[in-house]
């Protein structure tokens, strides 16, 4: 889920050995040349269409989910299927996508099958925790402790993609689990007129808050498969990830549904719904594509950069989520929830600089080497005997 190299907010983009070499070989001109970087203004641009992706469909898919439950929705497991049941549709992206070089390197099928089946049940079973959760919170608590998965993401990417923490990352990491905290201390003084159940919020806490765990601990899975098995980031093998490990999550809530009965009060609950059956359809699918479109999102800013700083994207949609919902559901904004809100947007910007600091310093440290190998060909040309 609003919901995958060395884990760190830091631009890897510093040339390799050939590539100096090679500008080496071209002369002084070519070797003192700014090399393309991973913090270009292109690369930003792509990034940016990512976090775009990320912020529009969390935003989407939070809300509809909220919407699919104060509407008559009462079904975990179809509300679990949504997130992951859009999935079949990056097959036609895919498709589109050029096919790979014949001298790719291509991991072996017994490889990457083990990790399409475990990180799909895996997201099966975090979707699930989420849909309860997201019942039994009104949507601006529930988006607001969500943004957990930032800090549990720092804790396993430090022990899977050996993270390192900075002072700006460990400040990001305080504010935003007391962000939480705080959230979770002021819940029983929420007041919400969208129907939620003032009784299950301990529940809806706890669930939302493993949720955003188990999410982090995927997140790391992801970009440790892109950097040991996959050893490729490119889009065909973004979609390929996405798709069939979400193929396997819709398996489980298909399965889910069908064990748990749920699947024989659909015909009432859409013929209960508010305003009808199409509303009902147009929800659940609305709900599908937007979490796939940010899943996508999420695993193309993972495969650029790193699984933390796809995390800091989600909580940018933190201002946009508990706004709308006081006005789409009846949410309150309490004094707790924006105090919990500038704590979480003021740990983002201390990741975000942290970012743009690592990337200025690998930046600096590439002109310096590119400098340094046109100096050492300029010297030896000027001791070539005529």
């Amino acid at each position: 889920m609003a919901h995958a190299q060395e884990i760190q907010l830091q631009i890897r983009g510093t040339p390799d050995e050939e590539s100096v070499h090679d500008a080496g070989r071209e002369g002084p001109k070519a070797a003192t040349r700014r090399p393309t970087t991973r913090g270009g203004l292109r690369w930003w641009m792509t990034v940016a269409v990512d976090m775009l992706m990320v912020l529009c469909g969390t935003t989407v898919a939070t809300l509809l989910g909220r919407l699919y439950y104060n509407s008559g929705g009462n079904s975990k497991w179809m509300a679990t299927l949504t997130q992951s049941g859009g999935s079949p549709l990056l097959l036609v992206p895919l498709l589109m996508t050029p096919a790979p070089p014949a001298e790719e390197r291509q991991p072996a099928a017994s490889k990457m099958l083990p990790i399409y089946v475990g990180i799909g049940v895996l997201i099966g079973f975090d979707n699930l925790m989420y849909s309860y959760a997201l019942q039994y919170l009104p949507v601006s608590t529930f988006s607001l402790v969500a943004a957990t998965q930032l800090a549990f993401n720092a804790v396993t990417s430090r022990l899977i993609n050996a993270q390192r923490f900075t002072a700006l990352i460990a400040n990001s990491v305080v504010l935003l689990t007391f962000s939480a905290a705080l959230l979770g201390v002021g819940s029983a003084s929420d007041g919400t007129s969208s129907g939620v159940p003032r009784g299950k919020y301990p529940v809806g806490f706890v669930l939302v808050l493993a949720a955003s765990a188990l999410f982090a601990l995927i997140m790391s899975l992801f970009e440790a498969t892109f950097e040991k098995v996959i050893r490729a980031r490119t889009l065909r093998w973004v979609l390929s990830l996405q798709m069939y490990t979400n193929l396997v999550a819709a398996a489980v809530s298909v399965a889910g549904l069908m064990a748990s009965g749920d699947w024989r009060t659909i015909p009432a609950e859409m013929a209960a719904f508010r305003d009808g059956r199409a509303r009902y359809v147009l929800t659940l699918v609305g709900t599908a594509v937007s979490w796939q479109a940010a899943a996508v999102g999420m695993v193309r800013l993972v495969a650029r950069v790193s699984s933390l700083f796809a995390n800091v994207t989600a909580t940018l949609s933190l201002p946009l989520v508990p706004v709308f919902a006081v006005a789409l559901f009846g949410d309150r904004m309490t004094g707790i929830k924006v105090v919990a809100m500038l704590m979480a947007v003021w740990g983002f910007l201390s990741y975000v600089y942290q970012h743009y600091a690592d990337g200025r310093r690998a930046g600096r440290a590439e002109c310096r080497v590119c400098a340094g190998a046109g100096a050492a060909r300029a010297g030896s040309d000027a001791v070539l005997p005529a």
